[in-house]
């Protein structure tokens, strides 16, 4: 069945349909990650996007459940160059048509997904509607795709309830602003007792469960959009509780303090970027999904200094709190997908919790 992606530009892809067959508009993004679909497909942050996987053959591992990085998968289409109608893999569980089927999240491919990176690149990441229907009024079209805007991501994507893990070791409490399940793995796999809270939940109620360390995950939109969630963070800062934050987290204790984000071009998205650690010179390839970043001139270097920059652009990466035990970073140190080269920053949040024991 053929299917179009009609971006706000006016510009239209044709290709063929896979997994759910339904009408979406969203925000079109690419990822250039070249495995890992499943791991992006689940990854909260997309929620609302279409993302468009930059590697041309997608699917032919198949689908392994255990590697889901939360409940469900969030985006709300995948556009790929080809799809694989056959998997090969002896831990695959089923394929990734039958996978979108499931999720009802629309597919389109066949089309060239290199022209429409160059697209998204030269011009920024926009809008745009996945459609079947072969006789589309395109004035409509780009009237519903233009006034389209992510939402409520947060509030969509978190957890009703908190969740608990049982360990012998730091008490950490988790807010789950669009979490990964490989957090809460890494925290675990170090001894940890995690406790996961909704994203709306009161500072007073994380402070009285007397947690050694705070986490802020990751998570979808706009950080500014979070105003209730950037209040209560002011409060957690100022506890005294070591906190580490990955990306959503890491800009909204950038703004609880003063600080400023905005919107990127295109942001970045992949398991390839290289990071560099002010402190000793190292870079570290790192697995990233964010489409905006903290203002570097908005920081007041008095609260906090710029812990990692990103090679390529660089774009504030990472934020140490002076005075504080607060490490903040915006790519992902979880993986998943992507390098484990800084998984070693859960260390140094155990050794955060250490000290100030």
């Amino acid at each position: 069945m053929k299917a179009f992606l009609i971006l706000e530009d006016g510009q239209i892809f044709e290709g063929q349909s896979f997994g759910a067959v339904k009408e979406v508009v969203c925000e079109v993004v690419f990822n250039t990650s070249m495995t890992g679909y499943l791991e992006v497909l689940t990854d909260p942050s997309y929620q609302g996007q279409g993302v468009v996987m930059t590697y041309p053959l997608i699917g032919n591992y198949g689908i392994c459940y255990d590697d889901m990085e939360s409940r469900r998968a969030w985006p709300t289409a995948f556009i790929v160059r080809e799809v694989s109608r056959l998997a090969s893999n002896f831990r695959k569980q089923g394929d990734l048509d039958t996978f979108l089927k499931e999720q009802d999240i629309p597919g389109i491919c066949g089309l060239d997904t290199r022209a429409l990176t160059k697209i998204l690149r030269e011009k920024g990441t926009m809008n745009g509607m996945i459609t079947t229907n072969e006789n589309f009024d395109k004035e409509e079209v780009l009237r519903k795709v233009r006034e389209y805007r992510v939402v409520n991501a947060v509030k969509t994507v978190t957890c009703a309830e908190p969740r608990h893990y049982e360990g012998d070791g730091y008490k950490v409490a988790l807010m789950d602003l669009g979490t990964k399940n490989n957090i809460e793995r890494c925290l675990v796999e170090r001894g940890c007792e995690v406790t996961v809270y909704p994203a709306d939940t009161k500072a007073e109620t994380i402070l009285a469960s007397k947690p050694d360390g705070i986490m802020l995950s990751n998570g979808p939109g706009d950080p500014k959009e979070c105003v209730t969630i950037i209040e209560e963070l002011k409060k957690l800062y100022a506890s005294e509780i070591p906190i580490f934050a990955i990306c959503l987290g890491h800009q909204l204790m950038a703004l609880a303090v003063g600080g400023d984000t905005e919107k990127m071009k295109y942001g970045h998205r992949g398991g390839n970027h290289p990071v560099k650690d002010l402190k000793t010179g190292k870079v570290y390839i790192s697995s990233q999904n964010h489409g905006y970043v903290v203002k570097e001139e908005s920081i007041d270097r008095t609260i906090a200094e710029v812990a990692f920059i990103n090679v390529n652009d660089k774009t504030v990466e990472g934020l140490h709190y002076l005075n504080k035990n607060i490490l903040t970073v915006q790519f992902h140190p979880e993986a998943c997908p992507g390098p484990v080269d800084s998984n070693f920053l859960f260390d140094e949040f155990m050794n955060m919790m250490e000290v100030s024991r």
